[in-house]
């Protein structure tokens, strides 16, 4: 038996797992070292080829019309079987699970708002914001990294682009914890993960549709207002999408740029050379942030659905078959990475996908690479000492990689 035979399923995608031990780095090497297409039959649920090594994520990414976002999103363990009849409908349907040209017209709805450009213009905001939130942690004992900085700085921000009001701002934190962690016993609301899902969707999609009617009689300037007045096709966006998409930018918008963030540090607590170096050297913030990016890769997998019979790595991927994209294999990737188990702040050139490829690259990824740059940087330029309190805490999932608490010891310069 070889390496690779004695993989499971459970190794790849068993999110007790990740709360246990992280990331299954091993497990993904050595797929991409002797299998990089492993096909996992789960039986009465549909199975999944283990698609690890950077190559092929690249050139499944770039083939939108052979490769389909619909109908299945990721693997997660706990979905129900395949519905003879069809009748299980989707819980949302938005950017992540569209295909061209769809994906297109519905993305362009929002892109404005993400260009280079538009989020330079938000960086003196979140500088405050994060200078705000050091400040009220200077001459602290102890601190939780993700409670009291990570998640309320990407919290601010999102919630003011949306136009959500602070009083509501606690309620989009706990939504966002629930959807990326439905089957966190600390966050599920029923014990059958998309029952919670199901739950927590139909909050927001209220919550939401009323703030759509609400600018459609008064408009403001958010994201909100923006698509409750477009259209597709020269109508207004159907409820369904329009509801889909604003739940998509809430999750993503928040949930994996704080734990990139909070990983990057992460890292470099381990690693007290780095963050020495970052001091020392804080024009290194640019290449530090694509490294955070890399390392921490908190987005941890997508599927496609093959479209037609495809012949790759010696495989005969069949029509209909999931193939499922894990990121964080593809970044640590040997074969495009030197030294790719190493954390280096200054790596160069540095071609990760944590942002995915191709026709689905992160609306959101000039957000949040700012959101991370200036967390770190503003963090570094004022850390005196910083080490773990306790135990890392992570979300069940393996789906997004998350941190719920990261108690910290740490002593902060007061600002300047």
């Amino acid at each position: 038996m070889s390496r690779a035979d004695s993989i499971t399923a459970q190794d790849l995608v068993g999110e007790q797992g990740f709360v246990d031990r992280g990331y299954p780095h091993d497990a993904w090497r050595v797929l991409r070292e002797e299998e990089p297409l492993r096909y996992f039959d789960l039986g009465e649920r549909p199975g999944f080829w283990a698609v690890v090594r950077r190559a092929d994520i690249v050139w499944i990414s770039k083939q939108p019309e052979r490769f389909l976002n619909a109908p299945r999103l990721a693997v997660f363990p706990d979905s129900p079987g395949r519905q003879r009849d069809g009748s299980r409908q989707p819980i949302v349907r938005h950017l992540l699970n569209m295909d061209p040209p769809e994906h297109a017209r519905y993305r362009s709805m929002a892109s404005s708002w993400f260009t280079p450009r538009a989020i330079e213009r938000r960086r003196p905001e979140i500088e405050r914001i994060s200078r705000a939130l050091l400040d009220g942690l200077v001459g602290r004992e102890q601190v939780d990294f993700v409670g009291d900085y990570t998640a309320p700085l990407t919290l601010s921000v999102l919630a003011d682009m949306l136009g959500v009001p602070r009083e509501d701002w606690r309620r989009i934190f706990e939504w966002t914890n629930q959807m990326a962690g439905p089957s966190d016993p600390e966050y599920q609301l029923s014990a059958n993960p998309s029952d919670s899902m199901r739950a927590t969707t139909g909050e927001m999609f209220e919550y939401f549709g009323g703030m759509v009617a609400e600018r459609r009689r008064k408009p403001g300037d958010d994201i909100v207002s923006v698509l409750a007045g477009a259209e597709i096709d020269g109508k207004p966006i159907p409820p369904f999408e329009l509801l889909s998409f604003l739940t998509l930018l809430v999750v993503a918008g928040n949930e994996t740029t704080r734990n990139a963030a909070s990983g990057g540090l992460m890292a470099m607590i381990e690693r007290p050379e780095a963050l020495e170096t970052l001091r020392r050297h804080p024009g290194l913030i640019g290449r530090a942030t694509e490294e955070t990016i890399r390392w921490t890769s908190p987005v941890i997998q997508f599927c496609r659905t093959a479209a037609e019979d495809v012949e790759r790595n010696g495989r005969m991927i069949r029509k209909g078959d999931s193939l499922c994209l894990f990121y964080p294999s593809a970044n640590r990737d040997a074969e495009v990475f030197e030294a790719p188990d190493e954390f280096r702040i200054d790596r160069s050139p540095n071609p990760h996908v944590g942002f995915g490829i191709g026709e689905h690259f992160c609306l959101g990824a000039n957000l949040a690479r700012l959101e991370i740059r200036i967390a770190l940087e503003q963090l570094a330029s004022r850390i005196d000492r910083v080490e773990l309190a306790g135990p890392v805490e992570r979300v069940r999932s393996s789906f997004l990689g998350g941190m719920k608490r990261m108690p910290l010891r740490m002593e902060l310069k007061p600002a300047d």
